[in-house]
C-alpha cells in the first residue's frame, strides 16, 4: 500500500495532471479544488458532484490534510496566533490581523530562517528545512475555515471571505523556498480556490536578487522587500544577505520587478532601532537610495527581544523620521503593533522549531566557560610577542 497523496500539495495544473493520471477530466480538478478550498472539506464522501466511482477511488489513494494546529491564543486585539505542527520537532507561527475593512494572514514558508536577520528572533533560531505546499497552504486552509467556524459563517462562496489579504511575511524568507511558495501562490490566487486578487497577495523577501527576477516572470504578486539599513555598510551588519546581494543589485532588481507587478510600487519594510538605524542622515540616505525606484515606506517599531541586544527607537524619533521620508515626497507609514501580547508581533515569530546545529546549548556551554575562564574563553586575541 502506497501512502495517499495529499491533495493541499497541488497546484491547479498539478492537480489536472493527477486527475489525468486517474483517467479523469480535467473539470474533475476544478472541482475537487472548489471542494477543497473553497467549502473546506477533506471528506471525498461528501463531495456531492463527483461520481460515486470518483469519489471511493479518491478515498483509497487520496486526502486532504493540513498541519495539525498544537495551540491557538487570540489577543487582547483580536489578532489570532496558531502553532502548527510541520512534524520532526518543528512547529511554524501563523498569524491572523483583524482590521475593520479586511482580514489579514502572515503565513510561514519556512521552519526557522537561514538569513539571520540581527533584528529578527526567527532567525536567531538557525534553519531547519523548508514548508512543502500542503504546509505553506495548509495554514490559510486551515485558518480560513477555521476563521468561518468560529463565526458561524457558512463555507463555500457565497460565505463571507474572512481572509481578504495574505502575506508571507512569517518565519522564513519565502523566496529560498522558491517552488513551494509559488504553488501555494497560484493556489491562493486561482479562481476556484480562494480567488484572491494580486495586489491583496504580497511576497516579502530580504532582497534574493535572482528570486525576484525569477518571481516576476512566474507569479508576480505585490512584493516587499526587508530594507532596513539605508547604506551596504549597516546592511551587512543587520541583513546578512547584503553581502551577496548589495543594495544596488536589489534597487536594480526592484525596478525589474515593477515592470511584472500590480502594483506601480514596491513596499519597503524598515525596522526602527535605537541610535542604529533612525537618524536624520539615515533618511535623506534612504531618500537618495529609491530616487529611482516608485516606492512606499513601512516603518515598523522594534519588538524587543533579549538575544538582538537591540532597543526600539522612541515613538518621537520614529515621527520625525517618517516627516523627513514625507517631506521628501515618499509615502510613508508607521506600523501600529498589533498581537505584541501573544508574541504575534513583527519579528516576534519563533515558533518551535528543532535546532539542529544546537546553536543554544552551544552558546549556553560558552557562557559557562567564559564564566569559569575568563570572558576572552572562546575568542581570537591578539598576543604580544
Amino acid at each position: 500500500m502506497t501512502a495517499p497523496v495529499n491533495l493541499l500539495d497541488f497546484d491547479p495544473s498539478k492537480l489536472v495532471a493527477y486527475c489525468d493520471g486517474l483517467g479523469e477530466k480535467a473539470f474533475r480538478a476544478k472541482q475537487l479544488q472548489r471542494w477543497i478550498h473553497q467549502f473546506g472539506e477533506s471528506d471525498f464522501s461528501r463531495m456531492t458532484d463527483l461520481a460515486k466511482s470518483l469519489r471511493e477511488k479518491m478515498s483509497l489513494c487520496a486526502e486532504v490534510r493540513a498541519p495539525n494546529v498544537i495551540s491557538d491564543h487570540i489577543s487582547s486585539d483580536g489578532t489570532r496566533k496558531w502553532l502548527v505542527d510541520v512534524g520532526a520537532g518543528n512547529a511554524v507561527e501563523t498569524v491572523y490581523i483583524p482590521e475593520e475593512t479586511r482580514g489579514t494572514l502572515c503565513v510561514s514558508t519556512q521552519a526557522g530562517c537561514a538569513v539571520n536577520c540581527r533584528f529578527c528572533s526567527t532567525g536567531k533560531q538557525g534553519f531547519s528545512r523548508n514548508l512543502s505546499v500542503s504546509e505553506i497552504i495548509g495554514q490559510l486552509w486551515m485558518a480560513e475555515f477555521e476563521l468561518r467556524r468560529s463565526k458561524g459563517v457558512q463555507p463555500g462562496p457565497k460565505g463571507d471571505r474572512q481572509i481578504t489579504n495574505v502575506v508571507m511575511m512569517g518565519m522564513g524568507e519565502p523566496l529560498l523556498n522558491f517552488e513551494p511558495t509559488v504553488a501555494a501562490l497560484k493556489l491562493m490566487l486561482d479562481d476556484n480556490a480562494y480567488g484572491l486578487s494580486r495586489r491583496r497577495v504580497t511576497v516579502s523577501t530580504s532582497g534574493v536578487v535572482p528570486m525576484i527576477d525569477r518571481l516576476a516572470q512566474e507569479c508576480p504578486v505585490a512584493l516587499a522587500v526587508s530594507l532596513h539599513a539605508s547604506n551596504d555598510a549597516l546592511r551587512d551588519v543587520l541583513v546578512p544577505l547584503n553581502k551577496k546581494y548589495p543594495l544596488k543589485e536589489l534597487m536594480a532588481a526592484c525596478q525589474r520587478y515593477l515592470e511584472f507587478a500590480p502594483r506601480d510600487f514596491i513596499t519597503f519594510e524598515y525596522c526602527m532601532l535605537d541610535g542604529v538605524n533612525d537618524t536624520d542622515l539615515h533618511a535623506r540616505e534612504l531618500i537618495a537610495l529609491v530616487k529611482d525606484v516608485p516606492c512606499k515606506f513601512n516603518l515598523i517599531p522594534f519588538n524587543p527581544f533579549p538575544e538582538s541586544g537591540l532597543k526600539r527607537s522612541h515613538n518621537a524619533r520614529i515621527k520625525a523620521f517618517s516627516q523627513v521620508l514625507l517631506d521628501a515626497g515618499l509615502v510613508t507609514t508607521i506600523r501600529k503593533t498589533r498581537g505584541d501580547d501573544i508574541d504575534a508581533a513583527c519579528g516576534q515569530l519563533a515558533g518551535d522549531v528543532r535546532d539542529r546545529t544546537r546553536v543554544q546549548e552551544r552558546m549556553q556551554k560558552m557562557g559557562e566557560y567564559q564564566a569559569k575562564f575568563g570572558p576572552n574563553f572562546g575568542k581570537i586575541v591578539e598576543i604580544s610577542s
